[in-house]
């Protein structure tokens, strides 16, 4: 997927009705995860993305800073966001609890 010609969101944009279920990508393009929720505000918002299982069901939460990813929307209006985070990485990081 070409990510450079996908609309940035807005520092407005980036809300949990428009981030819920958005896909991450790593930066080689391979879908590494997808926003549960977030929690906090501001420059403290935290983006909790559950990584790896298989339709929801064994996936693992983990929570990155807000401003670890650029979060756009592609040619059909589907919000997405790129990280330089891999899938291994994360499934390193702690399990986050609600």
């Amino acid at each position: 997927m070409d990510h450079s010609k996908h609309t940035r969101l807005t520092t407005t944009e980036l809300t949990p009705a428009v981030l819920d279920g958005a896909t991450i990508y790593d930066s080689a393009d391979h879908k590494i995860g997808t926003v549960s929720h977030l929690h906090g505000s501001g420059a403290a918002t935290q983006v909790i993305v559950d990584v790896g299982g298989f339709l929801g069901l064994g996936a693992k939460p983990v929570a990155l800073p807000l401003q670890h990813l650029e979060f756009m929307r592609d040619e059909a209006g589907d919000v997405h966001a790129v990280t330089n985070w891999t899938k291994d990485q994360l499934r390193d990081m702690p399990e986050h609890h609600h």
